[in-house]
Parts: structure tokens; sequence; C-alpha cells
């Protein structure tokens, strides 16, 4: 299945590289939620793995955290990886469908808004799993379904007026149920999958599209209409954003859906989660009957970008 040109996303990425500090912002909040995480298991990853790695972002975070005595650095842009090289830490290329790994490498993965890109995304679970030590954690954040959907409607908006029809403009990205399948199903022990946003507000459209340029983050779907968007339909689109969604104060919100994987590599001498048999009570009987389908999300953080 081919749904991301995969080509297209490492030169969005390269092209992205020389001037990607100057649109971390989000990165580097993610990466903090996520480090945040492994702050939260007592035990130690003395071999960690930082798959997709930007331009070294990761490592600044989780320098004295976990018990991290030696961290390999790999992203699939050879530009993002030359930037991340410089903080010394060992970097490779490489392309996130093929990890060139031996099997039980590392105590610890961990990606930062990478796997959203992925064609193979169970096939690439499964490629972890296996590099991962018995015991190994695995700790992953990227992009969920509700990202930029201010902007996905404004733009089907604009299309349907001026073209008559509906582009994939916008990346497809997954949800909680689907996440959290994909993990059972790649072998992970104990996985968890839960959403928090972000939520970034914008005195002008135009700067949204800017810092998407400027992470590396625009459109590489591969069914994606060709050649350049037409004037008429952009500007419908920013006439759409103000309108629908700009707050009292004329800013205009854009969120990111955060999608936070864990899982761990089977062991032996890990918890095993209760079996329906030894339960005492179903609680579906103490709330008085029914089916029971939710989940939670997480801390709203908001920020605002000029």
């Amino acid at each position: 299945m081919k749904i991301f040109d995969r080509t297209l996303v490492r030169k969005h990425r390269d092209r992205a590289a020389a001037g990607f500090t100057a649109h971390d912002f989000l990165v580097r909040e993610v990466g903090e939620r996520l480090a945040d995480r492994l702050d939260d298991v007592t035990r130690r990853f003395p071999r960690a793995l930082d798959l997709g790695c930007h331009t070294g972002e990761m490592a600044d975070t989780l320098r004295g955290r976990g018990g991290i005595e030696s961290l390999v650095q790999c992203d699939l842009s050879p530009g993002m990886a030359a930037r991340a090289a410089a903080n010394g830490r060992p970097t490779l290329v490489v392309d996130e469908e093929w990890l060139p790994f031996a099997p039980a490498s590392f105590d610890l993965v961990i990606s930062n808004l990478s796997l959203h890109w992925v064609n193979d995304l169970p096939g690439t679970l499964v490629q972890i799993r296996r590099i991962l030590k018995p015991d190994g954690l695995f700790l992953a954040t990227l992009l969920g379904a509700g990202t930029l959907a201010e902007l996905r409607q404004s733009l089907m908006e604009a299309e349907l007026a001026e073209e008559g029809g509906v582009s994939p403009r916008v990346s497809p990205f997954a949800d909680v149920k689907d996440l959290g399948g994909l993990l059972q199903r790649a072998g992970f022990a104990l996985p968890v999958v839960d959403a928090d946003s972000v939520a970034v507000t914008y005195a002008d459209p135009m700067r949204l599209l800017t810092d998407l340029r400027g992470m590396g983050e625009t459109n590489a779907v591969a069914e994606q209409r060709k050649g350049l968007t037409r004037r008429a339909t952009l500007l419908h689109a920013i006439q759409a954003y103000q309108t629908r969604f700009a707050g009292p104060d004329g800013r205009l919100p854009a969120t990111f859906q955060i999608m936070a994987l864990t899982g761990w590599a089977p062991h032996p001498d890990q918890p095993k989660p209760p079996t329906p048999d030894g339960a005492s009570h179903r609680l579906s009987d103490i709330l008085g009957g029914g089916p029971i389908d939710g989940w939670g999300g997480g801390d709203h953080c908001p920020a605002d970008k000029s």
C-alpha cells in the first residue's frame, strides 16, 4: 500500500533541514511530553535509538534521562541527519520502513513526530519490536486524526467552490483504536495509546503554511493533485479559515492532535493483564449493563505564533 510518496517526504525534510530550528516548536514541545513519560519508568535504558531524529532535538531533551548511555540517531533525510550528527552522537540515514539493525539491539526505541509518514506502519512496528531487547520499551508520538482540522475544512470548501472537486491536500491520520490494534498485532506487551493536543494560534494563516513547510510537514500524499494551487483557491481557503475559525481577538487556531504510543517487547517477568475469569465483578454489571467504549484525552497546551 502506498499512501505517501516517501521520496517526496525525504525531499520536504531535506528542504526544511537548514532552517528547521526556526520552526521546531512543535517537535520540542511534544518531545518534552514524550520524555516525561520516560521519567515515570524506574528502570534504565543504556542503549537507545532515536527513530526519525529530525535535527537532534530529542537528544537534547533526553540528556540525563532514562539511564541512557548510548543514543543512536537516524532520519530518512540526509539533510536532517547531517545536522543531528553535529551533537556528536552516532547518526545514520535510515528509512523507517527498512530498519537495518540486528534483533535485540536496543533497550529503548523512541520516535517523535515521524512515523505518521510511514506507509507500512504495521511492518515498521514489527521491526521495532524485533530490534528491542526483551523487556525493552517503545515510546512514540505521531500526528493523529484531528490534526489541522481547521485547515482541512477550509481547503475542502475552497476546492469545491473554485475547482468543483476535492483532492487530498492534508495527510490521512490514524486514530486511537487503529494504533492500539496495530501495537497488539505487532506483538507488543502492555500496549497503551492515548491522545493529546497542541493548539497554536496565528495572526495570519500564511504563517501556518510557512511553519508546515519549515517543519518538512507539507503534503506528501501519493495521490495528491499535481501542480500548484490556484490563486483563487488559496485566497478562498484563507477567507474561509478567517470567517469560520477566527477567535474574538482575530487570531486563527491550528490544532495538532498528538497520538502517544507505549509498548514493551515481551518478557516472562512482565505483569500480565487480568483475565476475565479472574475478575470478581464485571464493570458493565456495576454500571447497570451496556457496552462501554471511550477514552480520555490529555492536557491542552495553547501557544501563539505571530
